[in-house]
């Protein structure tokens, strides 16, 4: 038993000794250097592609999963069915959901612009 706790303690203060001396060059390479422009401008195209996805999926009829117009039915559903705590419990999420439409619109309104700024500053965006 005597043994473990030996093994124990050293493994103990070697990781101590490892952390204590990782913490200054974490400390300085953990601030950012930039805006990170190169990064966003390499993954414009599948950040676009992703909000048109969910715009599409949002915006969809009854028959497409996460579409606004089928959580208007289920609430619809609900409330024939006269099962209140989960129609209230839809229309939460309907309100969410409602809102990020709204979210997604104005993404995508901004990913216009800054698809522009890559356009023109494509050499800036790697310094």
């Amino acid at each position: 038993m005597r043994i473990n706790r030996t093994v124990a303690a050293a493994g103990v203060l070697a990781l101590a000794g490892a952390v204590l001396a990782a913490g200054p060059a974490q400390a300085a390479g953990g601030a950012p250097k930039g805006d990170g422009a190169k990064a966003i401008c390499k993954r414009l195209p599948k950040t676009e592609e992703r909000v048109d996805k969910a715009l599409a999926r949002l915006h969809g009829d009854a028959s497409v999963n996460g579409s606004i117009a089928r959580l208007e039915q289920r609430v619809d559903s609900a409330h024939k069915a006269g099962h209140s705590e989960i129609e209230k419990y839809l229309n939460d999420r309907l309100t969410v959901r409602r809102s990020l439409g709204s979210t997604l619109d104005t993404r995508k309104a901004d990913l216009k612009s800054v698809a522009g700024w890559c356009a023109k500053n494509a050499p800036a965006a790697g310094k």
